[in-house]
Order: C-alpha cells, then structure tokens, then sequence
C-alpha cells in the first residue's frame, strides 16, 4: 500500500507544479474525508495499512482544482464509507472506493465536477472558490466549463496539441496531468508486483484498437489512438484504479478480459456517450462483473475424478 502511494508522489508534485496550491488543498481535503472516516469506524488500527491515503489520493486526482474542499472532504468520506467499509473493510470492498466517492459526487455536484478554471495569472492563485462554504454556491466568475482535450473535441471538434497531452499541461483533474509520469510509476509497481501489468496493457491496447478503427472510418469526427490515450483520466484510471486487486480478477486471463472490456466501454462512452469522459463508469461497470470474470476464468483443476466414482 505505501509502495502505491510513494509512486503517486510524482504524480501528485506534478499536479501541484500545473494546478497550483489549489491542487494540494484538494487533495488533503480528499484525504482527510477518507482517513477521518476510517478512523471513526474502523479504528486506529485500521490506518496502518495505507489503503485510506491511497483513496483519498486517487479520488483527489480524479477532481477539478477549483472544487470547493468540502465537497473534496464529503467524497473521500463517502468513498471510504460506502465503498470500503460497509462491505467489512480492506479486501471485501466490490467497487473501487475513490471511484465510487467520485461518482457520488458526480451525482449530486454534476457542476462542480465539470466546471474546469481558467488559465491563472500566478502559480499562487487559486483556480476556484475552494473555500465556499457548504451547501452555498461558489464564485467562479473566470471558470470555463468543459475545457478539457475531451469536452473540446466532443463538442467544439477542436483537437488537442500532442506534446501537452503527453506533458500535461492542459485543462481537466489534478490526475489528468504527465501520462509518462504515471506509466513510470505504473512500471514500478508491476517490477515490484504490486500490480497485474495485464490490465493496463489490455486497456491500453482495446483502446488504441478501437480508436484507430474509427479514426480510419472517419478521421474527422472520430480522434486517433493517441489522443484517446493520452487524454482525460485514461492513463491514471488504467494504472491505478483498473489494477485494484480487490476489485479485479484473480486469473491472467480473467485480467485480460477485465481489461478490455473497460478499453471498449471507455471508447463507446467517449464517442456516443452523453459525456466526454467514461474511465470512471466503464471501471465501476466491469468492477461489478468481476464475479462472473473469476467465474468463467477459473483454471481448471487437474488430477480430479470430475466423473461417476467406480463402483
């Protein structure tokens, strides 16, 4: 678990290096929700293993710099709660628990979650009314909404500039920052075994499959494969979420399946979706279909009589 969240740390200075101080207030705010609500059910002991800090990271990552850090607080809380605890804690959870605390706040704060700042005039500026308090509405006079490399090609047809997609300086959440940089932590935590490298790659390659078909088709209308990867919350969804060993599937080829049925929703969203982004459902989705997964994917057994016993 603390491997996890050491290789977050470069992923967590580079959001801080685009975003500013907003993004390190999210993200302690995110984390306080998670830890403080593990603490007050679970216990003390509970805190040990690491798995609070890596919820409330990974849900930090997922939001928008400018989002009010009650709302932050209130999803790592809900998160933590309902997608970890209630199921008997750490190993029993269904659903990834930051995906879910996003969710939630998706459903009930669908503006906040997709109301993106503009450009600010310092590194010290903060990029929303992080301090709004509960309940009231933020003053974000300068804010645009859906200034993303997603939400521009889907609904203005403007592409993105490769170079900022690989670096990520672009607009979007605090995780939508350096791809390259989460592919290096994901590498080490597959040296290191801490991760199924199956999942990203067959994330990875269902979706560069899916988007270079289309791309042939129809160049215009539909973006290539590298845009599709490299945008929006794909690479830190794949390498750090998809790979929850909880969640995922316990065979190679359970894993194999699992991830490329997240790389096809998460075209499918993308392209006929009414939203620009669809990492977050297209996991949650095949997250409940593991079951069934463990269950069509179990090697077989052998060396066992599985026929009539001799008489």
């Amino acid at each position: 678990m603390w491997s996890v969240v050491a290789s977050l740390a470069p992923v967590v200075g580079a959001s801080i290096w685009f975003f500013g101080p907003s993004a390190l207030l999210v993200l302690i705010a995110s984390c306080a929700g998670a830890i403080c609500t593990e603490r007050g059910i679970a216990g003390t002991r509970a805190l040990r293993d690491g798995s609070g800090t890596i919820t409330g990271l990974l849900l930090g990552l997922t939001l928008p710099p400018g989002i009010p850090l009650w709302m932050a607080f209130l999803g790592g809380a809900f998160g933590m709660a309902f997608g970890k605890l209630v199921f008997g804690g750490l190993g029993q959870n269904v659903f990834n628990p930051a995906l879910l605390g996003r969710a939630f706040l998706q459903a009930a704060f669908p503006v906040a979650l997709t109301t993106w700042p503009a450009s600010a005039s310092s590194w010290w500026s903060l990029r929303g009314d992080n301090f709004a308090l509960p309940l009231m509405s933020p003053q974000v006079p300068d804010a645009l909404t859906g200034a993303t490399p997603l939400g521009l090609f889907k609904f203005e047809g403007q592409g993105t500039d490769l170079g900022s997609l690989l670096v990520g300086s672009t607009g979007g959440s605090l995780g939508e920052t350096c791809g390259l940089i989460i592919l290096l932590g994901g590498a080490y935590l597959a040296l290191r075994g801490h991760l199924n490298w199956r999942i990203p790659a067959s994330i990875f390659a269902s979706v560069a499959l899916l988007a270079g078909l289309l791309h042939l088709i129809d160049a215009e209308q539909y973006p290539g494969p590298v845009f599709m990867l490299f945008s929006g919350g794909l690479m830190l969804g794949a390498v750090y979420m998809a790979t929850d060993m909880v969640t995922s599937p316990v065979s190679g080829l359970g894993c194999w399946v699992f991830g490329a049925g997240i790389g096809a929703l998460v075209v499918i969203i993308r392209i006929w979706g009414g939203l620009p982004e669809g990492v977050m459902y297209s996991i949650l989705l095949m997250n409940a279909l593991v079951p069934f997964i463990n269950r069509v994917t179990q090697p077989r057994v052998f060396g066992t009589n599985l026929g009539s016993s001799a008489s």
